[in-house]
């Protein structure tokens, strides 16, 4: 009998999607192709267009320089690919002349049908270990609304916020003001990376970010604006989830009123990360208890980003999680864990495994009777 003891790990890598974060998806999925031990993983590349096709990408296509490609390009010799429940595996659709098998799916797709819950659930239902929170933990992760109700009901510390759907009446800038004070930001509930997000220090500001945002969704947030340091914190885990060391993002603010998706990914100067953040051990303490907090209120697995701010008197506030964070060169999801002596490449390791770890302990659980 053949010895598989050093059989390769078969690892699916999705990325793109029909999201506004498309792009930051493809610079994420780089580097996530380029830290897996080729020696361990066999991997396939899969490529999700904005339109929400599926293609088998080339291995190369995640390494083109000199920039990386901002959109999928669906070739015409190329059929989209056809997911085979409960066999991990995938076919073109057009001809069974190709099939592929695989052990793990990686997905690193941001923002909506990505990393929301309903991509996890089409995994679920394919029956494929997948990296990253499951379905609960994805969708209440997305959405600020549900995310922020958990989080205040938990007792953990939100700033004020107000929630307005597309068919609900326009609450006036007055109200919004009284009540939040200015400046104050108007984002979409589900979306990631800055997108979508707005300053508004004025009437004209606030109509123009209202209709902003509802193209991007059909439910917005409003949160006041919460003076202090950008904290953020990196989870790792399933049942028993560790936090990284904090970073700081310090945004340039010649350039930039806030974090913003420009001095995100854009503007080189646009923000400087601190990693680890400037903190006494007091406070490392209490923002790495707080983030793993946040993790398990939420329900989430696998990995984490945690947002806070910190503000003049010492009060972290939570902002938000990310599930499926930033893995780009700048990102400060593995850079805080190669602060805490994890390097890139061992981080991959224990996400695949956790994925695997979680899949094999559902597999146990009774489904029929």
């Amino acid at each position: 009998m053949k010895n598989n003891r050093h059989k390769k790990i078969r690892v699916a890598i999705l990325f793109g999607g029909k999201s506004a974060e498309h792009e930051v998806s493809i610079m994420s999925a780089r580097n996530v192709y380029q830290a897996l031990d080729k020696t361990k993983y066999e991997i396939t590349v899969i490529g999700v267009t904005k339109a929400g096709h599926w293609l088998p990408m080339p291995d190369n296509f995640l390494l083109q320089e000199p920039k990386i490609k901002k959109e999928l390009a669906r070739q015409e010799n190329q059929a989209d690919i056809a997911l085979i429940p409960a066999k991990a595996s995938f076919s073109l659709s057009e001809a069974e002349t190709k099939k592929t098998s695989f052990d793990v799916v990686f997905p690193v797709l941001h923002g909506p049908y990505g990393e929301d819950g309903s991509m996890q659930g089409l995994l679920k239902l394919v029956g494929v270990p997948f990296v990253g929170a499951g379905v609960l933990g994805s969708a209440v992760g997305m959405d600020k609304d549900v995310m922020k109700r958990l989080l205040r009901d938990a007792g953990l510390p939100i700033g004020k916020f107000i929630t307005l759907a597309v068919h609900e009446k326009i609450p006036s800038f007055a109200y919004i003001k009284k009540t939040l004070g200015l400046p104050f930001y108007i984002k979409p509930a589900n979306l990631g990376s800055s997108v979508g997000v707005n300053r508004v220090k004025n009437s004209k500001e606030y109509k123009v970010a209202i209709e902003e945002s509802f193209t991007y969704d059909n439910k917005i947030i409003i949160e006041e604006n919460i003076e202090g340091r950008e904290i953020e914190c990196s989870v790792l885990g399933n049942e028993h989830p560790i936090a990284s060391l904090p970073g700081e993002v310090v945004t340039n603010k010649t350039h930039h009123s806030f974090y913003s998706y420009d001095a995100k990914y854009l503007d080189e100067h646009g923000a400087e990360l601190l990693i680890p953040a400037p903190l006494d051990k007091k406070q490392i303490k209490t923002a790495q208890d707080m983030a793993v907090k946040v993790f398990k209120t939420l329900c989430c697995e696998g990995m984490g980003r945690v947002d806070f701010f910190l503000k003049t008197d010492g009060t972290l506030i939570v902002n938000e999680i990310n599930t499926i964070p930033g893995f780009t060169s700048i990102s400060m999801y593995p850079k805080l864990w190669e602060a805490s002596d994890m390097s890139y490449t061992k981080l991959i390791d224990k996400l695949i495994e956790l994925a695997i770890e979680r899949f094999n302990k559902e597999k146990k659980l009774i489904t029929t009777r």
